[in-house]
């Protein structure tokens, strides 16, 4: 398996690539069907573990630290 990246966007989701293997709570493994996902960490998603854009309408006002 060669090298993954995880790079977590500011209220946003967690975007993964490379080689990686996805599985669900039960150790059951989800097939990605692209070699780059986006992982949900809003937690609204309707597709979790991946990320529907959800995040996108929960955002208010500037981020902390802008």
């Amino acid at each position: 398996m060669s090298d993954s990246v995880i790079r977590a966007y500011p209220d946003g989701p967690l975007i993964v690539r490379g080689d990686f293997t996805l599985q669900d709570e039960n150790g059951e493994e989800i097939t990605p069907t692209r070699g780059t996902i986006a992982l949900c960490r809003c937690g609204r998603s309707a597709l979790k573990p991946l990320c529907d854009g959800t995040h996108n309408a929960l955002r208010k006002g500037p981020r902390a630290g802008k």
